[in-house]
């Protein structure tokens, strides 16, 4: 098994965020924080509760929107227009 790199809390969470969100793509994880896809699966399973990373694997495997290889070019972005909330 792959040891991630050590990342701070919040940006553990924001992993966790995109990954869960249908609309990220895992090429936009690993440009945004340098990791592939494996290693953000290990970060699910090691950050969630077993039933929660199992409904979410089985969601998001071969998701359309989550491989940017697999979209439809229709969709020009990776995340929806009110996902960041002005604080």
């Amino acid at each position: 098994m792959q040891s991630n790199p050590p990342f701070e809390t919040h940006e553990l969470s924001r992993i966790v965020e995109m990954a869960w969100e249908d609309r990220t793509p895992f090429d936009v994880i690993e440009l945004t924080f340098g990791i592939n896809e494996s290693a953000v699966i290990n970060i699910m399973r090691s950050e969630m509760k077993p039933r929660s990373f199992r409904l979410w694997r089985k969601r998001v495997t071969s998701r359309k929107t989550k491989h940017i290889a697999l979209r439809s070019a229709d969709v020009s972005r990776g995340y929806c227009p009110t996902q960041y909330k002005q604080r």
